[in-house]
């Protein structure tokens, strides 16, 4: 499989799903020091639609009928990769992060993902460049990923509450009421903490979360923001506590499995080589019409109504809202 080639056309690096050959291509991005896009992503045809604007893509999409598919191409946006770029909270707190803008000069939603158990920032690095090519920026963020989610919860909110104040220390053009937190796994419980924790984020996208802890019903039951949980197929991978995020987030929380998918398919590169390409653009197609759609109207009514078709044919199941 070949891609990923920068926007001056001087760079192209065969790659695999292995992350090691993931993690070695960053890090020769890095030691080069690209100023343009570093990465395109996978060789995926891109969208034929040409907006100027967010707004004008924004429009365009809310006047057709909303089809989930769309989202599996790549958005018409360029994209500018920042990696391994420093957050700095406090004189004491730096957070690591991969940070991908995209092209349009107006102001833009910020997506954050947070990886999962023993895991890492990179398995996210194609969702959040397929995200800011659909006009997105997007930041993929390395906390610890050993029994620490409380303590990333907490983080994440610190996170977004300081970028909510100073938007500049990532970029200006950042609209902070529309920032989206995306967790995986331990990830997703990391991403309902912070929004039980009054982060001043939109909303959450949990991919297959998974939790534990007996305060973990009790935390969810203080979430206030919308939360669309997008699943694997628990015939093929059950998830801890899966359950527990539709089951006590009391409002405003929807669902949907993907059909044959596994719970390390919500990642993008995987690291399992038992992932597939298909199901892992089912989730990145899934989480791109949801991101869109919060960032639009605050709700996913958008996200769900493209996802009609999926529901039809199958590939979408087990789905409810409240």
């Amino acid at each position: 499989m070949r891609g990923w080639q920068d926007n001056d056309a001087t760079l192209r690096v065969a790659f695999s799903f292995d992350v090691r050959r993931v993690a070695a291509w960053l890090l020769l991005c890095a030691a080069v020091a690209l100023t343009a896009s570093c990465a395109r992503g996978p060789d995926l045809a891109v969208t034929p639609l040409k907006p100027a604007t967010l707004a004008a893509l924004q429009s365009y999409l809310l006047s057709h009928k909303a089809d989930v598919d769309q989202f599996r191409l790549r958005g018409p946006f360029a994209v500018t990769a920042d990696l391994n770029h420093e957050i700095r909270l406090s004189a004491t707190e730096r957070i690591n992060a991969d940070l991908f803008l995209a092209a349009p000069a107006g102001k833009a939603p910020l997506v954050i993902f947070m990886h999962g158990y023993e895991s890492t920032k990179e398995s996210h690095t194609y969702q959040a460049m397929h995200v800011a090519s659909w006009g997105l920026h997007s930041l993929a963020v390395q906390l610890p990923n050993k029994a620490a989610w409380s303590t990333n919860g907490r983080t994440l909110a610190r996170l977004v509450n300081f970028i909510y104040r100073s938007p500049e220390a990532i970029d200006s053009r950042i609209d902070v009421s529309k920032i989206i937190l995306v967790g995986h796994s331990f990830g997703g419980t990391s991403v309902s903490i912070a929004l039980a924790e009054g982060a001043r984020a939109a909303g959450g996208i949990l991919l297959d979360p998974a939790g534990v802890g007996r305060d973990l019903p009790e935390i969810l039951r203080k979430i206030n923001s919308p939360v669309l949980l997008l699943g694997a197929d628990e015939h093929v991978s059950e998830t801890r506590n899966r359950d527990y995020f539709y089951r006590y987030v009391r409002s405003g929380v929807a669902e949907v499995s993907i059909r044959g998918a596994s719970h390390e398919d919500a990642q993008y590169p995987s690291q399992t080589a038992q992932t597939t390409e298909e199901s892992q653009l089912g989730f990145v197609s899934a989480l791109t019409a949801a991101a869109l759609s919060l960032s639009v109207s605050g709700k996913f009514d958008y996200a769900w109504a493209s996802f009609s078709g999926s529901f039809e044919n199958g590939k979408l199941f087990n789905a409810k809202m409240k």
